[in-house]
């Protein structure tokens, strides 16, 4: 369908997306970000150098250590064989807009990889498609020149449609504008020889998710942290298949 027909549907249901938004606010249940360090270092090797920033799945929201949460799926599986020393930069809410403001927090370093898990607090917030494509093409470039970054890995939004937690029509609409702003992202990728876009490929039914209904719970951390490390794998062509 095309995006007219989407932003019509929204004016029309509107009244009803306010509603059950609000309503949704008030029954979330508010879990918190994994506990543990957002740095560090693990494994033997060639020294990769890794930042991942985002929001709260980059948090690790639903998952209770940051080693169970998906910074630590991906590490340990590259550690593998490589030395990787890695940096968690992420804050529960966040969007590429508030992302870009608090990048001045993090000191800056030098980065072989940058991992982005960002995308869904846009779509919530209905950011328009030029808007965010723009916003992700300036994290980007901050993040090549002032964090050293010789690779940037994105990843997939998740199918917001299959939330749990959110009901019908906003799941709907909600699923269609995430679903716009990933193809728009994906293509974004395509062109560039530097920057990767990463599929995301699980399942989210109730008994995957977190108690919420809206974050991963452990066993999609795990998947989703080893299908990235695999597909960061195969990019930089040297390190081995991962490890569940």
């Amino acid at each position: 369908m095309p995006q007219g027909f989407d932003i019509f549907a929204r004016i029309v249901l509107l009244p009803l997306l306010l509603v059950q938004g609000l309503i949704v606010r008030a029954r979330a249940l508010a879990l918190p970000e994994a506990a543990g360090p957002r740095r560090g270092s693990l494994g033997h090797g060639p020294k990769l150098r890794v930042l991942m920033v985002g929001d709260s799945s980059a948090a690790g929201v639903g998952a209770d250590t940051q080693d169970n949460a998906l910074i630590g799926h991906v590490t340990r599986n590259l550690a593998a064989t490589h030395r990787v020393d890695w940096t968690l930069f992420a804050k529960t809410g966040a969007t590429t807009a508030s992302t870009l403001d608090r990048l001045r927090q993090l000191p800056l370093a030098d980065f072989d990889v940058a991992i982005v898990v960002l995308g869904v607090n846009d779509a919530t917030r209905f950011v328009g498609l030029s808007k965010w494509l723009g916003l992700q093409q300036t994290l980007t470039r901050r993040l090549r020149s002032e964090f050293g970054a010789q690779h940037v890995f994105v990843s997939a939004l998740p199918p917001l449609g299959q939330f749990p937690l959110l009901p019908h029509p906003l799941a709907w609409v909600l699923g269609r504008h995430a679903t716009r702003l990933d193809n728009a992202q994906k293509s974004r990728c395509a062109g560039a020889p530097a920057l990767h876009y990463v599929p995301m490929e699980l399942d989210l039914d109730t008994s995957a998710m977190a108690p919420d209904g809206f974050h991963p719970g452990p066993a999609v951390y795990a998947a989703w942290g080893v299908g990235m490390a695999e597909f960061i794998r195969r990019t930089l062509g040297n390190l081995p298949a991962a490890r569940s």
